[in-house]
């Protein structure tokens, strides 16, 4: 008698306790929830995916436009070669420096006076606010050791800089606004003996490649560099 009241009570507490009854609604309810939140997750990723592809098909659009406008740009200076697949402006007719020297001489300054302006007048176009920086990139033939040469190169961009901001008898000068663009947008690069051509005096040159923001880089906000600073002595 007494194990028939106790299995009827067993069975009453497995087949009618609210506690399972409550726990099973609690993990469809999770389940349904996790469902919904995976939905919403995998929509999201499928509108945010052609969006980026979107945003990067219209900057490589405008790097494209500005490539081609530098090239446009640098017709009358017929020793200025632009590579508008590797985004480099090739000085090297212009720029040719002695061997283990990093001087520059005033004709060529001038020459650089004419040309540099033509570049800032790229970067004010709309499609020119892609453009980062430009920068400057000296290099040597194979003569000397590594370390010899990479200041050496170093040095020669630098000089191109100096050749823009110095006082330099008979050369053009340049506008207040163009020397702080100079500020904003030249940097310096030195490559030592890479990249060596055929004849020494040809390697011996100065190149301008054109940097690009990316995406992410471009959405935040840039501070303002600091300005109206001496130049210095070159």
């Amino acid at each position: 008698m007494f194990s028939l009241i106790l299995k009827k009570k067993t069975g009453k507490s497995e087949g009618e306790s609210p506690f399972w009854i409550s726990f099973s609604d609690l993990m469809t309810a999770l389940m349904t929830l996790f469902l919904v939140v995976m939905a919403v997750t995998l929509i999201s990723i499928q509108k945010s995916i052609p969006e980026s592809i979107a945003q990067e098909a219209a900057r490589q659009k405008d790097i494209k436009i500005v490539m081609a406008l530098l090239k446009k740009e640098s017709l009358p200076f017929v020793k200025v070669r632009v590579d508008e697949a590797n985004y480099r402006l090739d000085l090297g007719d212009i720029v040719y420096f002695e061997s283990g020297s990093h001087a520059i001489r005033p004709e060529v300054a001038a020459e650089l006076r004419a040309y540099i302006p033509t570049l800032l007048k790229v970067k004010r176009t709309a499609s020119g606010n892609w453009i980062k920086r430009f920068i400057v990139e000296g290099f040597t033939d194979q003569d000397g050791s590594y370390t010899l040469n990479l200041e050496l190169s170093t040095k020669r961009s630098r000089s191109v800089i100096c050749a823009l901001v110095s006082q330099i008898p008979n050369a053009p000068k340049l506008t207040e606004e163009q020397l702080k663009d100079i500020q904003r947008y030249f940097s310096l690069g030195g490559f030592s003996s890479y990249s060596i051509r055929q004849e020494k005096e040809l390697s011996r040159r100065v190149e301008i490649r054109v940097e690009f923001w990316t995406i992410e880089e471009r959405s935040k906000a840039q501070k303002e560099l600091l300005l109206n600073r001496d130049f210095g002595e070159c």
